[in-house]
């Protein structure tokens, strides 16, 4: 699913010592995604979420008043559903009413892509999960790193919340 040579996919791999059951509630039920989404320090105020084939979603993250406080949203819609053990989507930049916004426009750098493809798998092993994403479309470059360290910090902060869902 690589078909330009300039573009990279990122894959985060990480296990949870909860069942699947209660990682997937965490990325559907937008009541906890508000708990973990967003980098370190970093909260999600608002999040909605149309869980169906065709439905859409938006996500809000506000940066910490020491680094303006600014809130950003991205958006999109659910192309796949598996219950417990998949997840297909796109993801975009957008506005609180999750309409696209052009990375440029949003004052993101060039290297921000329009459109990233997503697929979450849940693998239930006994009462642990692993779970891999896999984000297709990004060009190499800065952008692409911080997508990485927020997402991973994200999932951090999943891991440290698990525990109350």
């Amino acid at each position: 699913m690589n078909p330009s040579p300039a573009k990279q996919d990122i894959v985060i791999t990480r296990e949870y010592d909860y069942p699947v059951e209660l990682v997937w509630k965490a990325w559907t039920d937008p009541t906890l995604v508000m708990k973990w989404w967003g980098p370190t320090h970093f909260t999600s105020p608002h999040c909605e979420i149309d869980f169906r084939e065709g439905g859409k979603y938006v996500f809000c993250m506000r940066a910490p008043d020491s680094h303006g406080g600014f809130e950003s949203y991205s958006a999109g819609v659910y192309k796949k559903i598996v219950p417990m053990e998949r997840l297909e989507f796109n993801s975009y930049l957008s506005d609180r009413d999750g309409n696209a916004i052009d990375p440029a426009q949003a004052g993101v750098p060039a290297d921000f892509p329009q459109n990233v493809e997503f697929v979450i798998e849940f693998i239930a092993k006994g009462e642990r999960t692993e779970l891999r994403i896999t984000e297709y479309g990004w060009t190499a470059g800065e952008m692409m790193k911080y997508a990485i360290m927020g997402m991973n910090q994200s999932l951090d902060k999943l891991a440290a919340n698990l525990i109350d869902f």
